[in-house]
């Protein structure tokens, strides 16, 4: 079996909470929230003529804020902005021991990861950093669909591919009343219409060692659709989700938290497992079941994911 390319550092991301930058007690109250990791956001959240003064917010946040066990990631602005290279050198030369990620959107190439990576590099070294800071890439266009699996090779710096589905609507001219959200496209299209990206983007990151996040689905007053759209990215193999608002955390967390029947079956698979190998017996069985290697890989991941939610939440 070929090894995953990447060793990114463990995370838990079963949730992800954005909050815009331009709103410090948002990013207050993001730091003590039920999130996995925040996410400060400096691209589409933040209006053109506060994206500048809003990087002041972000570095304040890291410099100041007890986020805990959260992961903590800011967003630049798109590549093709004259706003994204500030935001990296502003950011990261004030606060870069706080940070643990940055997110870089609308990622079409590998290009666009290595010059983030080799402007970190750069910072990194005249700061005197010795913590490396990962990347996040959001697949978001059809250039990105179709270069995912260059994209998840292109840094030792990338630890996670997200999914967005509001600009890759865009980009693909897929009609959409909102982002991430169910409407009546999503009933006449004899499918999921979104699978072919999502699987792909799954796919490069498990080949690769990486994470993988859903996008956000900005319905927040609509819980029974956020429930169908987290079911749906955990059934593909999703990690976790990116969510706009408090109130879609518990129950995103939850989803993307292996049941306590789900890990009593994993510990039941590995235990009749090892006890078949102690004994030298070539058939395992388990109520009535087979389980080979392909089972026991499947338990271990569950079982794995488990032990970083205990550990989170000691």
């Amino acid at each position: 079996m070929t090894e995953p390319r990447n060793t990114p550092p463990i995370r838990l991301q079963r949730s992800m909470l954005f909050v815009p930058a331009a709103r410090w007690q948002v990013i207050e109250k993001a730091a003590v929230s039920a999130a996995d990791a925040v996410c400060i956001d400096l691209e589409d959240s933040v209006a053109s003529s506060e994206k500048a003064s809003s990087r002041a917010n972000v570095i304040r946040a890291f410099q100041t804020l007890d986020f805990g066990r959260r992961t903590r990631t800011f967003r630049i602005n798109d590549l093709e902005t004259p706003f994204a290279y500030r935001d990296l050198i502003e950011v990261v030369e004030e606060s870069g021991s706080r940070i643990d990620l940055v997110m870089v959107p609308k990622v079409n190439s590998p290009a666009d990861v290595l010059f983030v990576d080799k402007l970190l590099t750069q910072i990194e070294a005249h700061c005197g950093l010795t913590r490396r800071i990962g990347i996040e890439a959001q697949i978001e266009t059809a250039a990105a669909f179709l270069a995912i699996r260059e994209i998840a090779q292109s840094s030792p710096r990338l630890e996670c591919l997200i999914f967005g589905p509001g600009d890759y609507a865009a980009s693909m001219r897929m009609p959409s009343a909102g982002i991430g959200e169910f409407d009546q496209h999503d009933e006449l299209y004899p499918g999921h219409r979104w699978h072919a990206v999502m699987h792909a983007i799954v796919a490069g990151a498990r080949a690769n060692g990486l994470r993988c996040m859903d996008g956000p689905y900005t319905a927040y007053q609509d819980p029974a659709g956020l429930d169908r759209s987290c079911r749906i990215a955990r059934a593909m193999g999703f990690d976790g989700k990116q969510c706009i608002h408090p109130n879609q955390l518990l129950t995103t967390n939850a989803i993307f938290t292996p049941t306590a029947e789900e890990t009593a079956h994993a510990e039941g698979v590995v235990a009749a497992y090892e006890q078949a190998v102690a004994e030298k017996r070539g058939v395992v069985t388990l109520d009535g079941k087979m389980v080979d290697a392909a089972n026991v890989r499947m338990a271990q991941t569950i079982l794995h994911q488990q032990r970083l939610i205990q550990g989170a939440a000691k």
